[in-house]
Parts: structure tokens; sequence; C-alpha cells
């Protein structure tokens, strides 16, 4: 819960450190290596990822009883949809900070070395976080999820040298969280964070970037699988309330659906670029097919 939470914080501060020049010129990457420009990211990264490291330790540790680092296998809980946000938020910190290294003119090498793992790094100093908590334990599944992604970043560029398929996200509202709002949100903010029930994670594929020469195809359409979880109150299954649940059974759900990549959209502007990149982590609303892991189809005219 807490990943997604502070991937957007992360992002959020680092942003607005870049965002009081607003002339085009700025969002350029440079041509070559920007020493000014490489000490501000390597600055910047550095204030704002132990701003948010300190901001995680006072929000969720320290109220908390301490203990010697060790390991929890919390692979079954939540469905794995806790995983999937490591996939995301491992993936998008590393697009970040390779992104950041491009804007200061490193060369690719740099980019991907250490860029790119940006996410991996951070993700991986909130595991020895969670090592040393009494009430939670590193996890090895959150580990090889965050490997995961930082591996889905780099092996496109190695492979094709662009992004082609992307992890994305969406949200709706649940019934869910008001059977435990403590843990899944009070309110709509705290639901988008907290509750994954009505969170749903995509794979994002641009269909033009697999047949360039095709000229049917537009350049902005995207297809995406999706993966969702619904009838969860708690990690595993041990409290359920039917009061409140529309089924005794937590199930899984997969999607099919049309998406937009926001990036191939065509402007000279870097500024805009810059912010249709940041929105392209999200999943466009679009017709969808859903699976239920219990059995049985549904379509949605418009699902987010």
């Amino acid at each position: 819960m807490k990943l997604n939470f502070f991937l957007l914080v992360f992002l959020l501060n680092f942003f607005t450190l870049f965002s009081q020049n607003n002339f085009d010129k700025f969002f350029k990457p440079s041509d070559s290596l920007n020493k000014k420009r490489l000490n501000t990211v390597i600055v910047s990264e550095a204030i704002v990822g132990s701003a948010t490291l300190i901001a995680l330790n006072q929000a969720w540790y320290a109220d908390y009883p301490r203990s010697d680092f060790h390991f929890i296998n919390d692979n079954a809980e939540w469905l794995q949809m806790d995983k999937a946000g490591h996939v995301f938020s491992a993936y998008h910190l590393g697009s970040f900070g390779s992104n950041a290294l491009k804007w200061s003119g490193a060369d690719k090498k740099s980019q991907l070395l250490y860029g790119s793992t940006l996410g991996l790094t951070f993700l991986t100093a909130v595991e020895v976080f969670d090592g040393f908590s009494a009430n939670w334990g590193a996890s090895l599944g959150d580990v090889a999820a965050n490997v995961s992604g930082t591996a889905l970043f780099v092996s496109q560029e190695l492979l094709w040298d662009e992004q082609r398929i992307v992890p994305k996200f969406s949200f709706h509202t649940t019934p869910y969280a008001s059977a435990r709002p403590n843990v899944l949100g009070s309110s709509f903010s705290e639901q988008i964070l907290k509750d994954y029930n009505g969170q749903t994670y995509w794979l994002s594929a641009n269909i033009h970037s697999f047949f360039k020469s095709s000229k049917v195809v537009p350049k902005w359409l995207n297809v995406a699988v999706g993966y969702g979880a619904e009838g969860m109150i708690t990690g595993k299954d041990e409290f359920v309330n039917t009061v409140f649940l529309p089924s005794d059974k937590r199930y899984r759900q997969f999607y099919l659906s049309l998406d937009v990549d926001l990036t191939k959209i065509e402007t000279k502007s870097h500024f805009v670029k810059t912010i249709l990149t940041v929105f392209n982590t999200i999943k466009i609303p679009a017709p969808t097919f859903e699976i239920k892991g219990l059995g049985g189809t549904k379509f949605h005219w418009v699902y987010f």
C-alpha cells in the first residue's frame, strides 16, 4: 500500500523542484553532458529521496516497535496485488531516473546503469526499513517484484531502444473499504493508495511500435492487459464480513482493453512532452472485457 504513495510523493516533490522554471527550453534534453544539469539531478534525487525515506519512517514505522532484521513470506497475501504495485513502482521510478539522466545529457550506459536502478535502490531501502520493523519484515517476494519492474524497463531499452510495453494503473471505488476503513482507506485519496480491491495494474503495449511500417495503425493506439482482485478485507482469508462483501470469496480478475500511449502524441513542446510522460502512467478509461477468477465474463463499456 505504501509503495504507490511514496512513488507519488517522490515524483511530485522532484518535479516541483524543476517546475519553477516554466521555459520550454528547460525541459529539452541536453545534446551532450551538461555537468550543471547532472549535478542538479544528483543533488535533487539525494534530497528528495532522503526526505521521502524520512517521511516514510515517520508515517509508517516510528509508532511501532523495532526488531532485529528479519524476513517474512507474504507472497500469498492480497492475491499478489501488492507485488504488482512493486513492479509498477520500480518500473516508473527507474524510468524517471533514466529520463532525468537523459535530460542532463548523460550517455545511454549511464542512463541504464545509474538512472534505471533508481527505483530498485529506493525500494530496497524501503525493504530494509520493513526488515527492522516488528510489525512487518523484509519480503523476498517484494524484492523479486522490484527487480522485475527494473528489468522490464532495462530489457526494453536494450532490445528496442524504446518502451513498447508500459505498466499502468487505474482505480475505482469499492464497497470493501467501508468494512475496514483504517486499513483500506476512509477517503477517496486514501482508498486509491490502500484499497487493493479497486486497483488495477496494466501492461499497455503500443501496437504501432511492433508494426512500424503500418500506415493503418495509429501511433498512439495501445492494447492493454490488466490484473485486479476483489473480495479482500485482509491480506488472507481469515476475516470475511458478508455484510460488506458481495461475495464471501476473494477472486482474481483479468482484463483486456484499449489504451492510449500519451507519449506518442506529437508536440514540439518539451514541457508538454514531460507532462504527457507523467500522465502516461495512468490507464485511459475504455471499453474492457473482464474474465473473473471465479468463472464468468463481463463487458464494461467504460472501465477504470
